[in-house]
């Protein structure tokens, strides 16, 4: 699976975010190509980025740097930060930018 942006190692994490727990890529709605994060993804296209519509949350568009994991929308907002599969730490702070990807209420 190939994961876009400015990477640092092969679990994810990009130099905008790469702390222990910054492990998931995002496959954007717009392009279909998985980013490490929004300002990757802004860096390297010129397209602006578009939401996942709530009735779009069964898509497969999460996966999990370290198992390599693809998992749904819905999973990924329901496992707590936990990773369904390996049980590996998500950043919870990710929470915060829920709303660039994702059309959250």
């Amino acid at each position: 699976m190939n994961i876009f942006g400015n990477l640092i190692d092969d679990e994810t994490r990009c130099e905008h975010y790469n702390s222990t727990k910054d492990i998931i890529a995002v496959k954007m709605k717009c392009c279909g190509k998985y980013y490490a994060c929004i300002k990757c993804h802004n860096n390297a296209e010129v397209h602006k980025p578009q939401v996942w519509n709530e009735n779009e949350f069964e898509t497969i568009a999460i996966i999990c740097g370290q198992c390599k994991t693809e998992i749904s929308i819905n999973k990924y907002l329901q496992c707590q930060n936990i990773c369904p599969n390996c049980d590996s730490e998500f950043n919870e702070k990710c929470n915060n930018h829920y709303h660039l990807y994702f059309e959250y209420k």
